[in-house]
Parts: C-alpha cells; sequence; structure tokens
C-alpha cells in the first residue's frame, strides 16, 4: 500500500506562464473545472486553482494509471473533493486525497487506506495589525492549553509562527473528515512533544487512531498532513468511500505507513503526465522563425485531436496567431 501514500508540492513562484501556456494547461481539464479557476480575477490566485487541480488529475493517473478523460473527481456538499471510480482496488482500499495551497506553495497529499488531510500556511506578518492582535481574532478556535503555548512562544514571530503551528495542524484535521474550514476548531486539541510527535484530543477524548506530521515546506511555508480512521468521516464524505470499518489488523497497517517526504513538481512535469507523451507545454516564438508553422499548427492539431475544447474557439485561437504572427 506504501505506493498509494504520495506528497506531491509545487511552487507556483517559478512558473510564470504566458496566456498560451496558461490556455494549454486549462485544456488538459474538464470543461466542468474551467470556471472555478477563471472566475478568479488575479493571475496568481488563477495558478493555484490550475495547479491544484493539475495536481489532483496527475497523481490519480500516475498512482492509479486511470486515463485521464476518465477521471471523475466530484465535490461533497462541504467542498471535499473525491475520486469517483466503479472498481475497488485491493492495493488501494480507499485511495483519498487533500489539496492545499497558500503563498508560493499549492500541494497534495494522498492515502490509500485512511483519510488524508493537508493544510499549507505561510506566516505573514498581518497587515496594518499587530501580531497580538491578529491572533486574538482567532482565540476562541484554541483552547486553554493551546493559546497559552502560543502567546509564551517567545518573540512576536515566534508567537506568530507557532500560532500558525497549530492553526495548519487543526486545519488539516477539518480537512481529512469532510467539514466546512474552521467548523469544530475549538473542540480540536493539540498536543505537540515536537514537530514529530503530535496527538489530539477531540472534545477532550484522546484520539489514537490520528495520526500528525508538522514540516517546512520552504521559504517559511508551513505544512501539515493528518491521517485518520475512514468512520471519523462526516457523513456526506462517508458515502463517496469505499470502506468505512476496518479489522484492527488492517487499519493499524495503514495508519503507519511510512509518511513520505513531499516531492516538488513543476508545472511542465503535470502537463506531461497528463498529455499525449512527448507533448509539453508548447511556447509561441515572437518572431516569425522557420519551423514557427509546424510548431503552431501541431499544437492546435493536438488540441483538436485530444481535448475537449470546441473546435470553432481554436479556430479563432488560429485565426488570431496567423495574424499576429505573420505565419
Amino acid at each position: 500500500m506504501e505506493r498509494g501514500v504520495q506528497r506531491w508540492a509545487v511552487d507556483i513562484s517559478k512558473w510564470d506562464p504566458t496566456p498560451q501556456d496558461f490556455s494549454f494547461a486549462l485544456s488538459l481539464l474538464p470543461l466542468h473545472d474551467h470556471n472555478s479557476i477563471i472566475r478568479f480575477v488575479r493571475l496568481e490566485d488563477r495558478k493555484r486553482a490550475l495547479v491544484s487541480r493539475l495536481l489532483q488529475y496527475a497523481l490519480v493517473h500516475e498512482v492509479l494509471g486511470i486515463p485521464n478523460n476518465e477521471i471523475v473527481i466530484k465535490r461533497t456538499l462541504e467542498g471535499k473533493p473525491y475520486l469517483e471510480y466503479g472498481e475497488i482496488s485491493t492495493e488501494f482500499p480507499n485511495f483519498n486525497f487533500n489539496t492545499s495551497h497558500h503563498g508560493d506553495y499549492v500541494a497534495i497529499a494522498s492515502e490509500p487506506l485512511c483519510l488524508v488531510g493537508l493544510d499549507i500556511v505561510s506566516p505573514v506578518i498581518p497587515w496594518k495589525e499587530t501580531v497580538i492582535d491578529f491572533i486574538y481574532n482567532f482565540s476562541f478556535y484554541f483552547s486553554s492549553l493551546e493559546w497559552d503555548n502560543i502567546v509564551s512562544a517567545g518573540t512576536c514571530d515566534d508567537i506568530l509562527v507557532e500560532f500558525y503551528r497549530y492553526w495548519s495542524l487543526k486545519e488539516a484535521y477539518v480537512k481529512a473528515i469532510g467539514t466546512g474550514i474552521t467548523h469544530g476548531l475549538d473542540k480540536v486539541e493539540f498536543h505537540r512533544s515536537s514537530l514529530a510527535n503530535i496527538s489530539v484530543k477531540i472534545a477532550g477524548r484522546a484520539m489514537p487512531e490520528w495520526r500528525f506530521w508538522l514540516s517546512e515546506l520552504g521559504k517559511r511555508h508551513l505544512v501539515s498532513v493528518a491521517r485518520g480512521h475512514p468512520r471519523s468521516a462526516t457523513e456526506s464524505y462517508k458515502k463517496t468511500l469505499k470502506h468505512v470499518e476496518f479489522d484492527d489488523e488492517e487499519f493499524h497497517k495503514g495508519l503507519h505507513l511510512p509518511n513520505m517526504e513531499f516531492v516538488f513538481r513543476t508545472v511542465e512535469q503535470l502537463v506531461q503526465v497528463l498529455c499525449k507523451e512527448g507533448y509539453s507545454i508548447p511556447r509561441i516564438p515572437n518572431t516569425n522563425k522557420a519551423g514557427e508553422m509546424n510548431i503552431v499548427h501541431e499544437y492546435f492539431i493536438w488540441r483538436l485531436e485530444y481535448t475537449l475544447l470546441p473546435a470553432v474557439k481554436i479556430v479563432t485561437e488560429i485565426i488570431s496567431l496567423q495574424t499576429e504572427h505573420k505565419i
């Protein structure tokens, strides 16, 4: 089952797409995903939304071997993404995944049996607020033990980082079980003797069927991963799972699988996973050099043959490029 434990991350600050780059990557996704990406005004927000979905389809394709055009990813009423597929894999009896993005990073984590939750935070200094004023806005989400640990962490920067550590862990838990953001966070109390020794109590009750990992992804971005029993899932999320109950031996095998380090991927690598072998994001030259016509036409022939974008739109793009580049 270890192959079902995946941790991927993309640094979107290293991806500066042209409009053609972005459009091509978007075309690899089902049409029903497009509006949830292009609805954002800021390019950075669009990049995060696009890369989040590319990660989901690429990971499912690479781990489960499902062809890209046969992958069906839906969301629960609370917004939890899940994979809809018919056959039950004996190797991955309860395959599920979770994504997160903040700042420069977008990431995904998957598990073959247990629930998985993922959260990324970048401890930014609040705008026009002191650190203390900022964290007091969220004080009711923390237990007295957690709050004491936060405010006694040291300098203002230490306090801010400690606040985000607890916040990230709480978010990873609620995302794993499929509840809405911030729902029930006040009932979730974390105990940490170190970054590698983390336990949780829910409404005062110890939860040994859960494990957590907290680490730094890079550039002051913290990442938390939660792994726990499927019976903790919300009712709407349980309906999407293949199995909810496991015998103790099988469950503990899944609970104690090694936690993988995050593997950094580029957007180009995700695109190559999802599209025809040998293709990457094509760039349209700014000048009409020899061979430019072949590159442009080959690109659009690929889109006509392998994507679901309307043919009329593609022809319009070809005409536009012919006018711009005089091909």
